[in-house]
């Protein structure tokens, strides 16, 4: 045990006891370039309660931190709003060495706990408490189930005496800082990632992300701290509502003036039609991102789709089938099923040339607006150029077309 570590005091008798993971780089398929916290409170008072726990590699990186404000065995009871085991990884272990008399969960958590630890966990000490409010001596809950936010066990708990929302993997990113606090950091960098994480976690969630954050606020709750279980925690007023507005926004998916093009080549022919495409978008006015897939992450994509009003991708025809890298990037898209976009295809092929089918076949199944797909056999020639670039024009008023109406 490092006893180096120390828990850090957000409230008055509410600490952060969770653990830093500088390193992690890939979270499930997702990019995780800059690191991720695994965050786990402990509330303190005549009952001590700890508030999930933590990726099990870094259990006593945790429980250095919770002794050095109160002996771990003293802990009376956890609440665990989340099963996924970034969360709950350690919950067996915790539950070991400090022994709580019960262990608060949702009605779904319970069952996906039980999935996870099998005979590891002596589940007779849970209690659900979906949808409930508990007193526990002077410490006041109100437990709100979000199911599918982003787990069918998703729970937030709202600690009235400090009007704290612990909101699991709601509000939350994958950032790793020695700074504790939102306000502490440089807002575009947590635009970027808090979008990042929406891109890549929340966003195949939408409908429900949309219905349960207003449901969130129609209830009310004076939220003076969202504590996530990733990333900084948010205390300012001004900074919630803009969280919780940033997820309504993106929850909505309403097509901005952005284009992402998307593409790979293998003789730089398709990547020289996605040059041309992209200078015809631009001559409308149209952000553009574009991005090479060779050199690129899927993650990345997704996180630059999540604002913008068209798909714009490229893939040379290989063995009668699009390009590995872009097979891999349509896979992953769909999956996030992201929504309200305009669709287009194009491509160099050879002798058969069947990517751009492809390609449309894919926003099909994404039931994305498909537009017809440009084809160019071979090298592109000048002509092939100004057709390209005539289609990036096209393109173009689409999605000015679309914003203005």
């Amino acid at each position: 045990m490092n006893s180096c570590m120390s828990a850090y005091k957000i409230s008055s008798n509410v600490y952060w006891v969770g653990a830093i993971d500088w390193n992690i780089r890939d979270f499930h398929g997702y990019k995780t370039a800059r690191g991720s916290t695994y965050n786990a409170y402990l509330i303190t008072g005549s009952k001590n309660i700890l508030i999930d726990t933590v990726k099990r590699p870094f259990y006593d990186e945790m429980i250095a931190r919770i002794s050095s404000v109160i002996l771990p065995e003293n802990i009376d009871y956890i609440i665990s709003n989340h099963a996924e085991m970034d969360h709950s990884g350690s919950l067996d272990l915790a539950i070991k060495e400090c022994s709580p008399s019960k262990v608060y969960v949702s009605t779904m958590g319970k069952k996906a706990l039980k999935a996870h630890f099998h005979d590891r966990i002596d589940f007779s000490i849970f209690e659900e408490v979906s949808g409930k409010s508990l007193d526990i001596d002077e410490a006041h809950f109100d437990f709100v189930e979000t199911r599918m936010l982003h787990w069918p066990d998703s729970m937030m708990s709202y600690y009235r005496n400090e009007g704290i929302l612990f909101s699991q993997d709601g509000f939350g990113m994958h950032l790793a800082s020695s700074e504790r606090f939102f306000d502490e950091l440089d807002p575009s960098l947590l635009y970027e990632e808090a979008s990042r994480y929406y891109a890549n976690i929340l966003l195949p969630f939408s409908p429900v992300v949309d219905k349960q954050v207003n449901s969130l606020v129609g209830l009310n709750l004076d939220i003076k701290i969202i504590a996530p279980d990733h990333g900084p925690i948010i205390r300012r007023s001004l900074d919630i509502q803009t969280v919780i507005s940033n997820y309504l926004k993106w929850a909505k998916q309403i097509p901005v003036s952005k284009a992402v093009v998307v593409y790979d080549t293998m003789w730089q022919s398709t990547e020289t039609m996605a040059r041309a495409i992209v200078d015809g978008i631009c001559s409308k006015g149209v952000k553009v991102v574009s991005i090479k897939m060779k050199s690129s992450h899927r993650s990345d994509l997704a996180a630059e789709i999540l604002e913008s009003g068209a798909l714009v991708v490229g893939s040379p025809t290989i063995n009668r089938n699009i390009y590995p890298t872009i097979a891999d990037g349509m896979c992953y898209l769909k999956g996030l099923a992201p929504k309200n976009k305009l669709a287009y295809s194009f491509g160099s092929y050879g002798w058969s040339g069947e990517a751009v089918g492809i390609l449309g076949g894919y926003f099909d199944e994404m039931r994305l607006d498909k537009k017809e797909g440009l084809k160019v056999n071979y090298v592109p020639t000048t002509q092939d150029l100004i057709k390209c670039f005539d289609y990036g024009v096209s393109i173009g008023n689409d999605i000015l077309g679309r914003i203005e109406n």
